[in-house]
C-alpha cells in the first residue's frame, strides 16, 4: 500500500499506525541505536512502482523507517514522498547486486555503492526484527 506523504495524511498516519504500530518513542530509538536508514539510491522498481520514480535521468532516493510489525520505505519523486507500508510477514529482502526489498507482489532495489555499505548495520537490524517477529508466528507440532 503506498501513499503520498508529501503533505500530512490522516488516513495514511491511521494505516501505518493500524498496520505497522506507532513510531517508535525518542527513548526507544535510542536505545535501538535508531530506527530509520540514510538515503539510499534506488536503481530498479517493479513495473507497477514507475509512476513513484523520476521520469527524466535524476537519480532516485528512498530510506527505510523501522516500526514494530514492519517498515515504511519512503521513496523521494523531485518535491514529492510517498511512503510504502510493509508488514514484516510480507517482508523478503535479497542481496544481489544491490539490496532489494519484496513484498505485496512488488519490489525496490537499491544500488550497491557507499551509501548502501553505511546502512549495513540498519539493514542487518531489519533482517534481525523479521526473524524475531516470524518467531511468534512458527507453529510447533508437538509429539507426546
Amino acid at each position: 500500500m503506498i501513499y503520498n506523504t508529501t503533505n500530512t495524511n490522516k488516513e495514511a498516519v491511521s494505516m501505518f499506525n493500524n498496520l505497522l504500530g506507532k513510531p517508535f518513542s525518542f527513548l526507544q530509538s535510542i536505545k535501538m541505536k535508531g530506527t530509520g536508514s540514510k538515503r539510499m539510491i534506488i536503481e530498479e522498481v517493479s513495473p507497477s512502482f514507475f509512476k513513484y520514480m523520476n521520469s527524466v535521468s535524476d537519480i532516485n532516493y528512498g530510506n527505510i523507517e523501522l516500526r514494530e510489525k514492519g517498515i515504511l520505505l519512503h521513496i523521494n519523486k523531485g518535491l514529492q514522498n510517498f511512503s510504502w507500508a510493509i508488514p514484516f510477514y510480507q517482508l523478503h529482502t535479497y542481496k544481489t547486486s544491490g539490496f532489494s526489498i519484496h513484498a505485496q507482489g512488488n519490489f525496490v532495489r537499491f544500488k550497491n555503492n557507499k551509501l548502501l555499505k553505511e546502512n549495513k548495520k540498519f539493514l542487518d537490524k531489519i533482517i534481525n526484527l523479521k526473524i524475531e517477529n516470524d518467531k511468534e508466528y512458527e507453529f510447533y507440532d508437538v509429539i507426546n
